[in-house]
Formats: C-alpha cells, structure tokens, sequence
C-alpha cells in the first residue's frame, strides 16, 4: 500500500488515499486530507457536519452511510453535498472523515 507524508510520519493509505487505519483520524488529519487529497482549502462548518456525522456513524455501525441517511440526518440535500465535496460524498467525504473506501452506494 502507499503511504503520505503527514507531520512527520508516514501514514498508511490505499490506492485512493483513504487511509488504511481508521483509528488515526483527527482534525488536523481531516483538514491535511481535505487540502492535500481533495483541494479543498478550507472546512467550513457545513463541511464539519458531515464529517463528524460520517465518523460518528462509521464508528457505530462499522460501515458508511447510505447517500439518503447522510442528507436525510444531515439537512443537507445532495447538491449540498456535492458543492462542500465535489469529488462526491464517497470519496471526498468519507477520504476526509477517516472512512474506509466505502464498497456501497454511498
């Protein structure tokens, strides 16, 4: 697997950037895999809401959420979505939340 470069230390991640260890994640690590992974210079508060809403649910359930209970639990509809992660809610928002790749429909 490759790795990244993040202060200092080298850190696990697939072919798409998510990282492989889940229980490394932490705001800095969000806002380095934001800029660096998905161009996205700033997390805005809205970008905060689905991001802590997509770990939280990853850590209860094992699994990411489906696209429907992320907009349904979020209040955000899929444009939203797509505006604050424009490479999509599976692989810029999960990347970002420190979710595994998901395999669904995200």
């Amino acid at each position: 697997m490759p790795f990244i470069e993040y202060k200092g230390q080298q850190i696990e991640v697939d072919e798409d950037g998510f990282i492989a260890d889940p229980s490394i994640w932490n705001e800095d690590l969000a806002r380095f895999l934001a800029e660096t992974q998905e161009g996205i210079k700033e997390l805005t508060e809205d970008h905060w809401k689905v991001i802590y809403y997509l770990n939280k649910y990853y850590k209860d359930y094992g699994i990411a959420p489906m696209i429907r209970k992320v907009c349904k639990d979020t209040g955000f509809d899929l444009k939203r979505i797509y505006e604050l992660f424009p490479s999509g809610p599976a692989k810029g928002a999960c990347k970002i939340a420190g979710l595994p790749k998901p395999t669904g429909c995200v």
